[in-house]
């Protein structure tokens, strides 16, 4: 019981019955954009996560901060591996390469990414070579002890002087008994000149989304599908930013040709390959119809490195350089660089966030002095249209520019906030673009980041604190532009912040969406185009409501959630112009105790209770709420 003490609050409140009116008018039109995602490079989300890549330092792709290694990679046939930085590289982007050098069948072997998913489907892969060889290449995905899943030739069509791609398929034709398995490249040394071939960026993709070529891992995106966001939150975060101006993330070179594209060092504490580059977060932003929130790099670095104002006019036109490729005709010059690659059609951009936790490091006063108009003067001259967002609220905000809040905070405090945003101007909207309930109740009454104590998992009772503060912007979703949890996913063999929406490995079998996850499908799966005011004869707590309704399906909606009663909370509910004998469905969530968790290896343990439900007397729908539940009505 020690840990249950300090989740909940000292005094828990006391029951009494709720009666809630719903007006049929007098609300506000909502954003129609309330729940989404946001995505960077971390806890290796894209590279080893969403990103469907299996080979791990595919491109031996280094920096200053994560020099070149053969991580991942182990010898085969008691081969030498080595790497080098050729005259001759594959490309200026990829300039290190490794050779396999040995007597005999040798090769290099792959351990994926902790791991990797074997089961009956199609493979796709490929690697570049160079050096003289009149053999046969044997690409196979075994088993740790040797076990032979699928295994394929390929002819070879090496070359002393050149780097040519060769492509294969592997098609297993059992599933694994577990992920412990790796991708083994080999050939017969006696037929390549000085027994040596140099090889770079090794590939091999499981079938992706949509079947996308260089594309994202279905059962994760199978979750953000089920989960339905409406906008995501692109690159960054912390990754945008970069630990130097050096570092930061640029647009123009994670776009192209995989061998075009150089990498880069992450916040995070390793390289990304940028495979997952910008024209790949626009196709996921297509296939799951989600609005695209960018951020644009604003000319500050972690390490708090602030572009000098002399010098800015350079990085504000790369950020309209960006916003040319993505939204431009094909007689512009980024807007035809966009079609070269595959995509004639411009894509529509709606909202721009110029960097990122601005307020931070101190980067707040060359931000607000002359940092952020820069960026904002230029980019509402040439694209009126767009919704320029800061990336603070933490300033007075020129025109109609837009801020962005974040927060991660102990459960009591996200109830405290239910009302946060109940008196904002409305001349400027605001994006939740980061938060979450990242540890239990404490004595500090908050976050000590000098000593944090993150949770794995999100816990139900930071879920159902969450809920609560998520009603608190639904009631003002005519200001929110939207809100997303933050971090979204987390590869539970190598990760540096905790917790995130969605937990995973290298089994697509074990991924685990957590009770936050359960929390915004619930809220996102009733979708208010509208609010509605509404009057009670209790204040708000335990019982913490937002009402609304949809204009496209003339449903009218209920949200609540009930955070630290003592018993369960009887609810009187009625909508003005809604009699005796309408219908309605009532769908709940709890779970077994205030620290449960959904975990990889783990049962859902989120309950999900629906019943249908009809009007009495006065059109009132009376029910029950548990304590520490989430719930929505929607007249049907």
């Amino acid at each position: 019981m020690l840990v249950q003490s300090l989740l909940l609050p000292v005094l828990a409140s006391c029951v009494t019955a709720v009666r809630v009116s719903v007006a049929q008018s007098g609300g506000n039109v909502t954003t129609n954009l309330q729940y989404g995602a946001m995505e960077e490079e971390i806890n290796h989300c894209g590279e080893g996560g969403l990103y469907a890549e299996l080979i791990r330092n595919r491109a031996f792709q280094g920096s200053s901060m994560f020099p070149s290694t053969v991580d991942a990679w182990s010898a085969v046939g008691g081969a030498g591996l080595l790497l080098q930085n050729l005259s001759n590289p594959l490309s200026s982007a990829l300039p290190t390469s490794v050779r396999v050098q040995g007597k005999g069948t040798v090769g290099l072997a792959n351990s994926g990414f902790w791991g990797i998913d074997v089961r009956p489907q199609k493979y796709s892969g490929s690697f570049y070579v160079k050096g003289s060889y009149t053999g046969n290449f044997t690409a196979s995905l075994q088993s740790a002890n040797g076990d032979v899943f699928a295994s394929t030739q390929i002819v070879s069509d090496s070359r002393a002087e050149d780097w040519m791609q060769h492509t294969f398929t592997l098609h297993p034709d059992r599933k694994a008994d577990n992920t412990s398995n790796h991708f083994v490249l080999t050939f017969d040394a006696s037929q390549a000149e000085g027994g040596a071939l140099d090889f770079n960026l090794i590939s091999l993709f499981p079938p992706t989304w949509n079947d996308r070529p260089n594309g994202m891992r279905r059962d994760l995106m199978k979750a953000l599908q089920e989960l339905g966001p409406k906008f995501l939150r692109f690159p960054g975060g912390n990754n945008l930013e970069g630990q130097t101006i050096a570092d930061r993330w640029k647009w123009n070179e994670t776009i192209g040709p995989l061998k075009d594209r150089p990498g880069r060092a992450t916040t995070w504490g390793y390289e990304e390959t940028s495979g997952m580059g910008l024209v790949e977060y626009m196709e996921w932003c297509d296939d799951l119809n989600m609005e695209p929130i960018l951020a644009v790099w604003g000319g500050f670095a972690l390490n708090g490195e602030a572009v000098p104002e002399a010098e800015i006019g350079f990085y504000v036109q790369d950020a309209l350089d960006e916003l040319e490729f993505l939204t431009g005709s094909t007689d512009t010059k980024y807007g035809a660089l966009r079609a070269k690659y595959g995509h004639p059609e411009p894509w529509k951009i709606r909202f721009v966030e110029v960097g990122n936790e601005d307020n931070l490091n101190g980067g707040l006063d060359t931000y607000l002095s002359y940092r952020f108009s820069a960026f904002y003067d230029a980019i509402t001259a040439k694209y009126p249209e767009i919704q320029v967002v800061a990336s603070t609220i933490n300033m007075t905000l020129p025109g109609t520019a837009g801020g962005d809040y974040h927060t991660y905070d102990i459960p009591d405090n996200f109830v405290s906030n239910f009302g946060k945003f109940d008196n904002y101007t409305r001349e400027h909207p605001i994006l939740l673009g980061e938060i979450a309930v990242t540890e239990f109740n404490n004595e500090e009454k908050g976050i000590n980041w000098t000593d944090k104590h993150f949770t794995l998992y999100p816990f139900w009772l930071g879920s159902v604190a969450e809920a609560v503060f998520l009603l608190g912007a639904e009631r003002n979703a005519d200001l929110i532009i939207g809100t997303t949890y933050a971090p979204f996913l987390m590869n539970l063999d190598s990760y540096e912040w905790s917790p995130t929406m969605i937990g995973f490995n290298s089994d697509p079998d074990k991924t685990s969406k957590s009770t936050s996850w359960h929390v915004y499908k619930l809220f996102n799966d009733h979708h208010m185009t509208h609010t509605l005011p509404a009057t009670s004869d209790s204040d708000f707590g335990p019982l913490y409501y937002a009402t609304g309704m949809n204009n496209q399906t003339n449903a009218h909606i209920f949200k609540a959630a009930v955070y630290n009663s003592t018993e369960a909370v009887p609810v009187s509910l009625s909508f003005e112009g809604i009699g005796r004998g309408a219908m309605a469905e009532l769908t709940i969530l709890t779970a077994p105790n205030e620290v449960a968790m959904n975990g990889v290896d783990g049962a859902n343990i989120v309950k999900t209770k629906t019943t249908k439900i009809k009007a009495g007397k006065q059109g009132i729908f009376s029910f029950k709420l548990p304590s520490l539940s989430v719930a929505v009505l929607e007249t049907r």
